[in-house]
Formats: C-alpha cells, sequence, structure tokens
C-alpha cells in the first residue's frame, strides 16, 4: 500500500440548506482494497460518494481521489475512475455489446467488451436490448460500463441488488479481480452480509457521522461477546426459557431472540433442552459472534428517514 490513499475523506461536511446531510465524515482507502460504506436510509452515504465522485462540492472539509481533488480535476479524474449507478443511466434501446463499446470508447486503454460481456456472465444476451434485461442483469451490465475502462478507482452502488445467487457469485468475482488488479472499490449496499463477504474494510455511517470503522472480524467482534443468539417459533415464553437458563431471554426480532449470558455449554445445553421438552424447532443458533447485521443494527437508528442523503 502506499503512502497517499487512492480514496480521502476528511472532515467532510454536505448542506442542503439548513440540513446538514453530511457532518465530519472521515476515512481512507488503499491501492487494491475492497471499502463498503454502510448506513440506513438518509445517513448521508450517497451525498459523500456524489462528492468523491465530482458531482457536489464540500461544504467543509476535503475529499481526494487519486490525490486529486473531483472537482477542481475533473478532467484529469474522470478517465481513471469507474462509476457503477443503482438505475443505470443505459439509453433503454440499446443492446449490451453496444452499450459496452460505447462506454469502451471513452477511455484510451479499455477492456474488450466481448470478453467483459462474457466475464459479467451475459454472453447469451448479447442481442438482448437494455429494457428487456432483467433487473439483476441489468446490475451485472452497469458493473461492466463502470469497470470496461480498467479504472484505478471503482465506485459503485449496490452491485448486487436484485442479482440471483449466481449472479452475485459473478459480482463478486469481479470484484475481488478489480481489487487483486490493484483498483480500489467503494461500494454501497444495504445488504449486510454482501458487505460482510466483499469488504476488506467496512465504514457504518449514522445521521451523517462514522459510527463504526474497521475491517468486517473487527467490527464483529467488538461488540458484546456474552450473549446466546437464536431463531425460533416467534413468541417464544422467554420469562418461562429466562428462568430455565438463569439468564434475560429477549425477542429481538420476531423470531430472532438474545439471551444475555456467556456461551458456555451449560446455558447452550439448557436452551436447547428448553427447546427439545417443548419439541420447539431450532432454525439458528450463534453463540458469542455477531454478524455485520448485528453490529449495524446496534450502532444505526432504525428510523433512518430519508430528508437526507
Amino acid at each position: 500500500m502506499g503512502a497517499t490513499p487512492a480514496v480521502s475523506v476528511s472532515g467532510l461536511v454536505v448542506r442542503y440548506g439548513s440540513l446538514v446531510a453530511v457532518d465530519g465524515v472521515s476515512f481512507s482507502a488503499e491501492a487494491g482494497e475492497v471499502l463498503a460504506l454502510l448506513g440506513p436510509n438518509g445517513a448521508g452515504k450517497t451525498s459523500t460518494v456524489e462528492t468523491l465522485e465530482g458531482y457536489r462540492r464540500p461544504d467543509r472539509g476535503s475529499v481526494r481521489v487519486l490525490g486529486l481533488d473531483p472537482v477542481a480535476d475533473r478532467r484529469r479524474l474522470t478517465p481513471r475512475i469507474g462509476v457503477m449507478l443503482q438505475r443505470g443511466g443505459v439509453y433503454p434501446g440499446i443492446r449490451a455489446p453496444e452499450a459496452l463499446r460505447l462506454f469502451a470508447a471513452f477511455y484510451p486503454d479499455p477492456l474488450d467488451p466481448a470478453e467483459l460481456l462474457h466475464r459479467v456472465g451475459l454472453g447469451g444476451v448479447a442481442r438482448s436490448t437494455w429494457r428487456s434485461l432483467s433487473g439483476g442483469e441489468q446490475q451485472r451490465l452497469s458493473l461492466a460500463l463502470a469497470i470496461v475502462g480498467q479504472p484505478e478507482v471503482a465506485f459503485l452502488d449496490e452491485p448486487t441488488a436484485g442479482v440471483d445467487p449466481g449472479g452475485r457469485q459473478v459480482v463478486r468475482q469481479v470484484v475481488r479481480e478489480l481489487a487483486g488488479g490493484g483498483a480500489t472499490v467503494v461500494l454501497t449496499t444495504h445488504e449486510l452480509e454482501e458487505a460482510e463477504r466483499l469488504a476488506d474494510r467496512v465504514v457504518i455511517i449514522d445521521r451523517g457521522a462514522v459510527v463504526a470503522a474497521g475491517t468486517p472480524a473487527e467490527l464483529t467482534a467488538a461488540g458484546p461477546g456474552d450473549e446466546i443468539r437464536f431463531g425460533a417459533p416467534a413468541g417464544l415464553d422467554a420469562l418461562g426459557l429466562a428462568a430455565a437458563i438463569g439468564a434475560v431471554v429477549t425477542e429481538v426480532t420476531p423470531g430472532e431472540y438474545r439471551v444475555a449470558t456467556a456461551p458456555t455449554p451449560a446455558a447452550v445445553a439448557a436452551l436447547t433442552a428448553w427447546l427439545a421438552d417443548r419439541d420447539l424447532p431450532l432454525a439458528d443458533l450463534r453463540a458469542g459472534r455477531q454478524t455485520l447485521e448485528d453490529v449495524f443494527l446496534r450502532l444505526t437508528t432504525a428510523d433512518g428517514g430519508s430528508s437526507a442523503r
């Protein structure tokens, strides 16, 4: 990794009139790194990424991409970055190979459009227009359009949204190959399991501020470890189970439970025995380990509005 980050955000503030959408956000991403920017709706993710892409000026603070100001140095920076928009931004009547050839013409050293079409798993729909592609196929074509210029930094907005399991594997492989070649990938997603699989580092934003940052392993290890989480039918007798285990039992969401005790073999045995005595299924059991979703829900507001971006 070089001394200068490929992407640098320092004290970024973005306002919409009196509304502060981004309030002092700072983070960086290195060459060859996949960074996931997470947050509820209205957290400020989109405003942050739009500023990095040069579509918006900071009200305060600074952003740099490849050492350049995305607004002042736009002409120098544009050929070196790729942007994947969630809604595509593609003429609906254009065919997939035509779109790739068009975008390839914008760059000095593009990838081969025909090879790239097969790489994203769209060789079989080469004659199809954008409007006739499925949502997942459109996402994969949008990814191809973002990387056809061999960008040094790629900004990917919800790259696996609406993509089927096979397509997700393709997207993951393409993203990892991109980073493996030295490119920096900044992605936003609401699919936390996908972020946990793909990202080298994660930045969680809530109400315009960074509330956590680190590798997925660091974030999932940082929270409360003395607990057991399990899935079972909704509406269990939590008080009865608590008495059997000797710890507080909370139904976090319907059918998802948390036991506030260390995940000892005795505690796990008491839990499973209580369920077995009542012939109740155990859908899932996580002892002492959080998922990224657990961390996200614990750190962010559940009612993130849409007034900020």
